[in-house]
């Protein structure tokens, strides 16, 4: 392998030392070196610290030019993503202390090629975009549990712990979602119809970002936990944004009423009249979810007293008192039955 490497800086044209480099690679390749061998190889190359960082495990490896794992890290000079199947997987770079080299860019492309073919080969499991008919097989009701069972092995999924099904809507790629809220743990994402769906064996619910809606579950049957997340999913609000089946108690049992029967309830009908009152309705949701006039005024940055006047108001648009304990529940009700419409 040495006899293959001159060092860059005896490269007589930049041409050459291109071609050089792409020889180098391609041998390491055909070798099925694993990744140490190539952060070595490309250390020794470059001549200064070279490095290779994984997303989905939080994996790194930092090797010297003299083939010992690097300590006391230095700023990445050059920094190169990794692909596999149009993801970016992860990173490698050059911690190289003066100017980049000339050959700087040549050498982390192909590097940064390597170590793609390198986790294709040996960890398939490690990226996070999956194959959608297989997520789809994993949570469908249709199929038998032969059939999911061997569409989770696929997956890398093979004697995981039970798994939870994450329903999710937003405007983010699903990989980027993946990598904050399940950091270095098995996680497979696919889009199906409009709704992005996550598997994974841990998730972090206080890491989803802004703007991304979330409903999670994890029943003994992954068909059931998909019904369950897309129910979670359907009592997300702004100031609620993720919701976990679990937490929904008996108010899940509303998703299974029919749409016709929620439209035509009295309360539900007077509540959706107030969407055209945005501060009617903001001051609803306010007072049913704080329970308290007070805690709503500071939610709404407004005086009690005033909070006090538009809940008479909105009390007599409702017909139902909200000074007593019967309105307030009847209000809280016909609120959640109106979130589930909205969907």
């Amino acid at each position: 392998m040495e006899a293959l490497a001159e060092r860059l800086s005896r490269l007589d044209s930049r041409a050459e030392g291109a071609i050089r480099v792409v020889m180098f690679y391609d041998t390491l390749i055909r070798r099925r070196v694993d990744l140490p061998a190539l952060a070595r190889a490309s250390a020794g190359l470059a001549e200064c610290v070279a490095g290779i960082r994984l997303h989905g495990t939080g994996r790194t490896v930092r090797v010297a030019p003299d083939g010992r794992s690097a300590s006391d890290p230095t700023p990445a000079s050059t920094t190169v993503p990794i692909t596999l199947d149009d993801e970016e997987i992860g990173v490698v770079w050059l911690e190289r202390t003066g100017a980049p080299g000339p050959l700087d860019d040549a050498l982390l492309e192909r590097f940064a090629i390597a170590v793609s073919a390198v986790v294709e080969r040996y960890e398939p499991a490690r990226t996070t975009m999956a194959d959608p008919a297989l997520v789809e097989l994993a949570i469908s009701s249709g199929c038998d549990e032969a059939g999911r069972a061997r569409a989770l092995r696929l997956m890398g999924f093979g004697g995981a712990p039970p798994i939870h099904v994450i329903a999710v809507r937003s405007s983010l790629p699903l990989d980027q979602i993946s990598a904050l809220v399940c950091p270095g743990r098995l996680v497979r994402a696919a889009t199906l119809g409009d709704v992005g769906v996550l598997l994974a064996t841990t998730v972090d619910r206080a890491r989803f970002p802004a703007g991304v809606r979330a409903g999670i579950a994890a029943a003994a049957n992954l068909d059931q936990s998909w019904r369950w997340a897309r129910t979670a999913l359907r009592y997300t609000t702004h100031a609620h944004p993720v919701v976990h089946h679990d937490d929904l108690g008996a108010l899940a049992l509303f998703a299974q009423l029919p749409d016709e029967a929620l439209r035509d309830n009295v309360d539900v009908a007077a509540v959706a009249r107030l969407a055209a009152r945005p501060e009617d309705l903001e001051t609803l949701e306010a007072y049913c979810a704080s329970g308290s006039l007070r805690r709503a005024a500071h939610h709404l940055h407004l005086h009690h007293s005033s909070v006090a006047r538009r809940l008479d108001q909105i009390g007599g648009i409702l017909g139902v008192d909200l000074t007593e304990p019967a309105g307030v529940l009847r209000a809280r009700l016909a609120l959640i039955a109106l979130r589930l419409l909205d969907g």
